[in-house]
């Protein structure tokens, strides 16, 4: 069993191809200490709460420091990396069930179909979710949420905020977050005490899936998440489109009188 969950942690890259690492590192992050402002810099027009949402930032590394980074911690000494692989697993085919309502919701009844197809797969044949049968099939979908179908549904540009406990979001992604919430199998789970314990374990695991990263971010932390959490979500409405590349356009050309004779010295 051990070996086989580590064959298919290796599967599970294609959810990241054409996404930059760093991005990824700060999923959810809210949890590193923040030094001070430059003043020197704009205001960022998506950020005109930044007093607030700084305030709010620290107050959530605070708990981080002393609570959350600890526990996950801890988890990621003592549990082996096959068994964090299927805990991964297993809440990400939860999450298939949002994705399948929100693409539905906004017009992608392909993206729905490959997404209800890997909950069945992998519910069944993966033990539950903890296997990720459907990658090794080369069944994936994009993951959708209600955030992403307000974008789609004319919501383009939204406000920057941070929440307490649940960190980067936007105006846009907070006013879907009680969508998101209903459309989670989680919620419907009768025994409180079980529901409690799985939500807390898939805290504790994409915190411990942060560990090694926190020291990529340099500079102003607050603004490093903020911009790369921006950019990471702009990402994921246009579908892993990154829009245009004025250099691979048609009618870029060059003439003569672009360049000197001082460009070609040796």
């Amino acid at each position: 069993m051990l070996g086989l969950l580590a064959k298919h942690k290796r599967a599970l890259s294609w959810r990241y191809k054409g996404l930059p690492v760093l991005l990824l590192a700060i999923l959810s992050m809210s949890g590193c200490a923040s030094s001070g402002p430059n003043v020197s810099e704009q205001a960022h027009p998506e950020d005109p709460w930044e007093g607030f949402n700084r305030r709010v930032f620290v107050f959530n590394d605070v708990l981080d420091r002393y609570t959350l980074k600890p526990l996950a911690q801890g988890y990621q000494t003592v549990t082996p990396d096959p068994i964090q692989t299927g805990v991964g697993n297993f809440f990400s085919n939860l999450s298939e069930v949002r994705t399948a309502l929100n693409s539905l919701l906004q017009g992608k009844p392909a993206n729905a179909g490959l997404a209800t197809s890997r909950f069945l797969i992998n519910s069944t044949v993966g033990i539950g979710g903890l296997l990720d049968y459907a990658t090794l099939m080369e069944i994936n979908a994009d993951k959708e949420d209600f955030g992403q179908t307000l974008a789609v549904w004319g919501w383009e540009d939204s406000r920057y905020l941070v929440l307490p406990l649940l960190g980067p979001r936007t105006l846009r992604d907070t006013t879907g977050l009680p969508f998101d919430i209903a459309a989670h199998p989680i919620t419907y789970m009768d025994d409180h005490t079980l529901r409690a314990g799985l939500t807390a374990l898939d805290i504790i695991h994409i915190r411990a899936g942060l560990l090694d990263q926190e020291a990529l971010i340099s500079g102003d932390r607050y603004r490093f998440i903020r911009d790369a959490f921006l950019q990471r979500r702009q990402f994921e409405i246009n579908d892993g489109e990154l829009g245009d590349d004025p250099f691979a356009m048609d009618d870029f050309e060059f003439d003569d009188t672009d360049f000197g004779d001082d460009d070609f010295a040796d």
